[in-house]
């Protein structure tokens, strides 16, 4: 009996063994965000070629977004609907520096010192700056900060949505839903590549949001006491030109990452959603941004439409007749483009042609900005842009004293005419 008593035992403890490394072995997975569980390499990708289109990529949506004019250079399923993990806390701490006093002392509550997956390492009642809870969010991606300071800002996760929502909507990102601060998997918490990489760049133009996410390491102060901690984004000072911005993981979301890169004039946003590895989103965003920096290049179109409409204007401009106008003398101009610098393929810029067309016969009067003609700039007999050509100044239409005074200054079949088409 004593022997059967034991094996019980034994057998009873070992399952529990057992059961117990599951269950922590899955609470683990379910919680994680950022935390590292597989290896990863940085390396210029050499055996690739990045001229190749479509890219060999794992991620199940990306895109490259062009920071100066947010032309998408490259995307794959960029406008379906994703989970993004703790790419989450792009908006999170721009919600957070936009209506907060970042100097401001924060004592952390039980629930969020409770949040599981990537952590600061908060406990509760430790004091900490919203500064510091910022630099943890964006850098270790801790979900015990970004539930800290959605309590801070909006007494509430729930009420904290609301704000990142309303945020959203302000940016016009029809297609992203927030339902927590830290990205932790939810139905209904979710983006596209396209939208997120909309959302970074907006967020990047905040300098206090930039300086934070292209932080190596920091060292923030809990109960006065220093702790230095490091950025999860593998690419920052590993990859020439990338300057933050944001990591994410989750079993749901899988690995992403929200990439900045700057090369010469070239600013470009890279996201990869959906990755299966650490190493694989590495990878991935390595060739979205080897592939833009080695075939797009700035074309200023403005420069190009300035050369073409002076040429066209010496040509033109003395065939242009008013009609009824004390003047023939036309001045013209076109409206500015709101953006001059177009992001293109090198190997179309020399395919870009001017086609301009004008009406030449006017009728006066002749209104100051009235439009007369328009400028297509072409690519491949595609219109990428498009600028109405105007009146510099007005021309008035000839008055009764005009035609009299012509009377001396004209023969008298040529006066005769005029003041018939005074009359008409």
């Amino acid at each position: 009996m004593k022997r059967n008593s034991f094996t019980y035992f034994l057998l009873k403890n070992c399952v529990c063994f057992i059961l117990c490394v599951i269950i922590f072995s899955n609470f683990s997975l379910v919680y994680s965000d950022d935390i590292d569980i597989d290896e990863q390499t940085i390396e210029t990708v050499t055996a690739y070629d990045v001229n190749t289109k479509p890219l060999n990529l794992n991620a199940r949506s990306c895109i490259i977004l062009d920071r100066n004019n947010e032309q998408i250079l490259y995307g794959k399923n960029e406008f379906n609907k994703v989970k993004m993990a703790s790419t989450t806390k792009i908006m999170t701490a721009t919600v957070i520096i936009e209506n907060c006093n970042l100097s401001d002392i924060v004592e952390v509550s039980k629930k969020a010192a409770g949040t599981g997956g990537s952590r600061l390492g908060l406990k509760t009642g430790d004091k900490i700056t919203v500064n510091d809870l910022l630099y943890g969010l964006m850098l270790c991606s801790g979900n015990d900060a970004a539930v800290c300071l959605a309590e801070f800002a909006a007494g509430s996760v729930n009420d904290f949505s609301v704000l990142m929502n309303n945020k959203a909507a302000e940016l016009g990102l029809k297609n992203t839903h927030f339902e927590s601060p830290h990205g932790l998997d939810s139905d209904g918490h979710y983006t596209t590549a396209y939208e997120l990489a909309t959302l970074a760049n907006y967020a990047m133009k905040n300098s206090t949001f930039a300086k934070i996410v292209g932080t190596k390491t920091y060292t923030v102060t809990i109960n006065g006491y220093p702790k230095k901690i490091s950025n999860t984004n593998e690419l920052l000072g590993n990859l020439n030109g990338v300057y933050g911005i944001k990591t994410g993981f989750t079993n749901g979301a899988n690995r992403c990452l929200v990439t900045c890169c700057k090369r010469g004039d070239l600013d470009v946003i890279s996201v990869v959603l959906g990755c299966d590895t650490k190493n694989f989103r590495t990878q991935d965003s390595i060739k979205l941004l080897e592939y833009a920096f080695a075939n797009f290049e700035h074309v200023n179109i403005k420069s190009i439409v300035d050369d073409e409409f002076n040429k066209w204007k010496i040509d033109n401009l003395n065939c242009f007749s008013v009609n009824k106008g004390v003047s023939n003398d036309v001045a013209l101009y076109f409206k500015d483009f709101e953006n001059s610098i177009f992001t293109m393929n090198k190997k179309d810029v020399s395919n870009i042609s001017v086609s301009i067309t004008a009406n030449k016969d006017l009728v006066a009067p002749v209104i100051k900005d009235s439009v007369v003609g328009v400028i297509n700039v072409m690519l491949n007999d595609n219109v990428i842009a498009s600028r109405d050509i105007c009146i510099e100044k007005t021309i008035d239409k000839k008055s009764f004293q005009d035609y009299f005074l012509s009377f001396f200054s004209t023969p008298i079949d040529s006066f005769w005419n005029e003041v018939k088409s005074f009359y008409d």
